[in-house]
């Protein structure tokens, strides 16, 4: 891809990120991510365009609001240099292909979530299903431009197994998973299917074991307990945009471990005389 189109990619990733802080922070109030315009939530003063430049605004308003000084969370201009981060990764990894649109649809709404999830232990259905239906539409659009239907199908299969394993983990223990997250592992499911079935379970795998690690840690620490809840829509998240740019050479290389005979092998039976 020519340099100057994954430069445009990444601005376009800083104005998603931009928009994805107003549906974090409105989203799971039920307000309206349209109306009214972007306001401090402090003195109510409307944000004027020169203090809506993503990243750079913060840094040059000291990180305070122009009117009332209050502090700005850095999770406004993190989300926003994490979007633009993700979106350039992600165009150097498919280039100008059918499949770029679906995945930074993707991964900006589990941005958006995984955000949600951190801050409020909340998955909330108004972002997730937008994503969802996004989603497949991209890949809809990607199997009519190449043809490759089978690819389709096999995403609708992960898209409901995903959510088949994960409301069967709920419905043994509740406590376990939140139904949020089954509706999570849908999602990814779907998002991840057209790359193949094996990195759903990449996905799968590296959240809850990323999960694990970082709960032992904390009870080491003495900072948690065995009923302290975590976000384990940030894990999945995490594991799932893992999976999207460093998942192949591990899908690859078990996919030559698990094949007996790989590609290009040749078998040739004997017949021995009795």
């Amino acid at each position: 891809m020519p340099p100057i189109l994954v430069l445009l990619i990444g601005f376009l990733g800083l104005a998603v990120g931009s928009f994805l802080n107003v549906a974090v922070s409105r989203v799971p109030a039920g307000l309206s991510v349209v109306r009214p315009r972007s306001a401090c939530p402090r003195c109510a003063t409307p944000i004027t365009a020169r203090d809506n430049i993503p990243v750079v605004s913060w840094l040059l308003l000291g990180r305070r609001c122009r009117a009332c000084r209050v502090p700005i969370p850095a999770r406004y201009p993190l989300i926003e240099a994490l979007t633009a981060l993700l979106f350039v990764a992600e165009a150097l990894r498919f280039g100008w292909s059918e499949e770029l649109p679906a995945a930074l649809v993707f991964t900006a709404g589990l941005l958006a979530l995984a955000a949600c999830d951190a801050e409020q232990f909340l998955l909330p259905r108004r972002l997730l299903y937008p994503t969802l239906g996004l989603t497949a539409a991209c890949l809809l659009a990607a199997a009519a431009a190449t043809g490759q239907w089978h690819r389709l199908g096999v995403t609708a299969a992960c898209g409901v197994g995903g959510f088949a394993v994960f409301f069967a983990l709920h419905w043994v223990r509740p406590a376990w998973l939140g139904f949020g997250d089954v509706r999570l592992a849908g999602l990814l499911g779907t998002g991840l299917g057209w790359l193949g079935p094996w990195y759903l379970v990449f996905a799968l795998l590296a959240g809850s074991v990323a999960g694990l690690l970082l709960a032992i840690a904390l009870m080491v620490a003495g900072r948690a307990t065995r009923h302290t809840r975590l976000p384990f829509g940030v894990f999945l998240t995490a594991g799932a945009i893992a999976a999207i740019l460093v998942g192949a050479p591990v899908v690859h290389w078990y996919e030559s471990v698990s094949d007996p005979h790989p590609p290009g092998e040749t078998l040739v039976f004997v017949r021995h005389r009795p």
